[in-house]
């Protein structure tokens, strides 16, 4: 059944499929971002920032967008520590690399200088600009203190700012006790929303939602908890949908899971949907394609399904209305990595959603690789000629449906607003340790096994949990690791063993066209039933397991 209305309109397996190890991907961009002695054009990418805007120390920095001038504190959170963040998402140590801790340096980012003390995207930025921009770095940061408890100031970070944005909600609750954020921003100076009188970004309580069931997972305190609730209430009476950048979608997950931990009742469907409709009244047009471009299917990757690009309009001029419209889309690689982070941990609190999720991830994952240089012939890319990065790992910030006659078309916003020499953009490519960290490949090329627990920060403790999902129309068997001690592979998904005392390679199958959630839990744990919740050895192996389930 398929519940994401979206999701039926793409195909199970994409086409061309050219699945690529994203992990290796990621590991091989933070080689080459982090490389002081990088050569090449525009290399290296990276250098020292000695402001010491709001620490004491030296930091580093990354340049938005390749060719752009590497000085000073030019460069941007959700660039710079996004790279942090997914190296690490990929296994990699950033706390302790060649001698650097940049986990630490990614401090300089929590604006102290000016006392408004909020971790914003530039480290000389004050607040009332955009709420996305202001919201999505702490999203960041709070991912880097899951991480690297007690390394730095992070956990002070996470609390101070916590708190901030709960009185942002305090200071937008409008007389019905709940906060509004049909606003452009929050000014922390004034205590005042920001308007501008041409659009707003109300998904912004979604990020202060996710933002402060974050802190109440991690200190228990029932304000932060009452917050993220006045937010929830604020997205539950939307009439229209509210999407506009990157932050939405943390608040379908953070629906999902205080339904599953606490009893609530949120509309876990509409938030979804509302993510892949592309009816946004905040930004018309702004969801999660599901068309093939020309030769190459582009279903999954999120982006505008509505922007055709000045030169093609100018092209198109003479066509017919249905034509214009038929030529749009711009899907970009930051949003489309950035949305598995929020849907894929999703399933563990909903698995009526693991199938399209899964069915989603394939799609997406395969073809986000259109991103990348050496993906699609020169012709149809904006900047083929670029050679200093022969691994491709540097993606481009987005991909055109129609540009210059062609379709796809893989470019982005600097050569075309001439304020860049190269469409190859760095702050999109960071947040390519999201896929990274949570996909893996099986034996069977289209059969992903994605990694739920990666992005689920401040959980309570649970074991292994992988959404697989066979896309065949038979059934399939994949062989997945559980563990050097003997185990039980709970379907979380169906509500059933798959297989017991498993330990090391084990085989599983996967019914045609079906989603699991593979729970790998330690043979001979005490199975105890809490209302909908089946513990095992005291830890949640299924949220919402129904009555006849299994017990033991």
């Amino acid at each position: 059944m398929t519940l994401i209305r979206k999701i039926a309109q793409m195909p199970n397996i994409p086409s061309p499929f050219e699945m690529r190890d994203w992990k290796q991907a990621s590991i091989d961009y933070d080689a080459l971002v982090f490389d002081f002695e990088a050569k090449g054009d525009f290399l290296p990418l990276i250098w020292w920032d000695t402001t010491q805007h709001n620490t004491p120390r030296a930091t580093f920095g990354l340049p938005s967008y390749v060719g752009f001038e590497k000085k000073g504190n030019g460069h941007e959170a959700i660039n710079c520590v996004t790279a942090v963040l997914g190296a690490t998402l990929s296994g990699i140590d950033k706390s302790s690399q060649n001698g650097h801790n940049w986990v630490e340096m990614c401090e300089s980012y929590f604006n102290t200088d000016n006392g408004e003390q909020l971790f914003l995207n530039r480290t000389g930025e004050r607040s009332g600009g955009s709420f996305w921009y202001e919201i999505y770095p702490h999203l960041l940061a709070y991912g880097l203190a899951y991480y690297y408890p007690g390394v730095g100031r992070l956990d002070r970070i996470m609390s101070v700012t916590a708190d901030k944005w709960l009185e942002a909600c305090t200071g937008l609750t409008d007389g019905s006790g709940v906060p509004d954020f049909n606003h452009l921003a929050y000014d922390f100076r004034s205590g005042r929303p920001v308007d501008n009188g041409k659009w707003k970004e109300p998904e912004a309580a979604a990020g202060v939602a996710w933002i402060e069931y974050m802190a109440y997972a991690r200190w228990g305190e029932v304000r932060h908890l009452e917050a993220a609730e006045g937010c929830m209430k604020f997205l539950e009476r939307a009439k229209s949908n509210p999407f506009y950048e990157i932050l939405l979608p943390y608040g379908a997950y953070i629906a999902a899971r205080m339904n599953a931990e606490l009893g609530r009742n949120y509309d876990v469907a509409k938030l979804l949907n509302w993510c892949f409709d592309g009816d946004s009244e905040a930004r018309p047009g702004w969801g999660v394609i599901a068309e093939r471009w020309g030769d190459y299917d582009c279903h999954g990757l999120c982006g505008s399904l509505t922007d055709w690009g000045q030169r093609w309009d100018m092209m198109a001029t003479n066509a017919s209305d249905e034509y214009r419209e038929d030529s749009s889309g711009y899907a970009f690689a930051a949003n489309t990595f950035s949305l598995a982070a929020a849907f894929v941990p999703l399933v563990r609190y909903d698995v009526r959603f693991a199938r399209d999720i899964g069915k989603w991830m394939l799609n997406a994952a395969n073809n986000a690789r259109l991103f990348y240089p050496g993906a699609l012939p020169k012709n149809q890319e904006s900047c083929y000629f670029f050679r200093s990065d022969p691994k491709h790992v540097i993606a481009y910030e987005g991909l055109r449906k129609r540009w210059d006659g062609q379709s796809p078309y893989a470019t982005g916003d600097a050569i075309r607003y001439s304020w860049g020499a190269i469409d190859l953009g760095l702050y999109g490519s960071s947040h390519v340790g999201i896929f990274g960290g949570i996909v893996g490949q099986t034996e069977e090329p289209a059969i992903l096994q994605l990694d739920c627990l990666k992005t689920d920060y401040f959980r309570d403790k649970a074991y292994p949990t992988y959404l697989i999902y066979n896309p065949h129309d038979g059934p399939r068997t994949v062989a997945i690791d559980a563990g050097s001690v003997a185990s039980d592979i709970y379907d979380a998904a169906s509500h059933a063993y798959l297989t017991r005392g498993a330990q090391g390679r084990t085989v599983i199958l996967l019914p045609a066209d079906t989603a699991v959630v593979a729970v790998i839990v330690p043979s001979g744990a005490e199975i105890v039933r809490e209302g909908a919740k089946l513990r095992a050895g005291g830890v949640v192996i299924d949220f919402h397991c129904p009555e006849g389930g299994p017990e033991a």
